[in-house]
């Protein structure tokens, strides 16, 4: 079943289970995904606001980045459960010759590049929806300004187990210039989105103070 058809109540008891898959990769998809459609709400609670006018332009903007960053989360639940199945798929591979072995070790390699590529999307996505929120610091709806924070939480919440599952399979690459550069990218994500939270939580403070 596809996962995001699936209940609330389903996808957590599936998530509780014993199945490894769907896991925390697909849990920080949702996270972000939840963080852009909370954005799109407080962009909707502030269209038409005589009070907002002069922002008009720009929360129109936003409301179409953030749901399209929404659509995309809600695709990499599903994606990181694919591609964790492609690596238990590639050590399922037969090694009784040298070649199988040759050949199903090159897999394996794939396997766990192509297995980042979903929670590095996610992550990116989750970095874009928390620069969205700083957007709409002091130029969004007053009332709606602890879900734009909650937004920001979301998605860092995201941003954090997106760069976990980064991390996680980094050490069974062997190519020693592919993991430096991942790891230097997820320090200049993390440092980012960190400012970003921490920007967005005092914005609103003062938003509501």
């Amino acid at each position: 079943m596809i996962l995001t058809d699936m209940t609330v109540r389903a996808f957590s008891e599936k998530l509780a289970s014993n199945a490894p898959a769907p896991g925390g990769g697909s849990a920080a998809a949702l996270s972000g995904a939840l963080g852009a459609a909370l954005i799109s709400m407080v962009c909707r609670l502030t269209q038409g606001k005589e009070k907002y006018a002069e922002f008009e332009s720009l929360v129109m903007d936003t409301v179409k980045e953030s749901d399209e960053l929404a659509a995309a989360l809600l695709e990499g639940i599903q994606k990181d459960t694919n591609a964790f199945d492609g690596v238990i798929a590639a050590f399922g591979l037969p090694k009784g010759t040298d070649a199988e072995k040759a050949a199903r070790t090159e897999a394996i390699q794939k396997a766990y590049k192509e297995a980042i590529v979903s929670p590095e999307t996610t992550a990116d996505d989750c970095l874009a929806v928390m620069r969205l929120a700083k957007s709409l610091l002091h130029k969004s709806n007053k009332n709606a300004a602890s879900d734009l924070a909650v937004g920001a939480m979301q998605a860092f919440a995201g941003l954090s187990g997106a760069l976990e599952n980064v991390a996680i399979n980094l050490p069974s690459i062997k190519d020693a210039d592919y993991v430096a550069k991942k790891r230097e990218w997820m320090k200049l994500v993390e440092d980012e989105g960190t400012k970003l939270l921490k920007e967005v939580r005092e914005g609103v403070a003062k938003m509501i103070a």
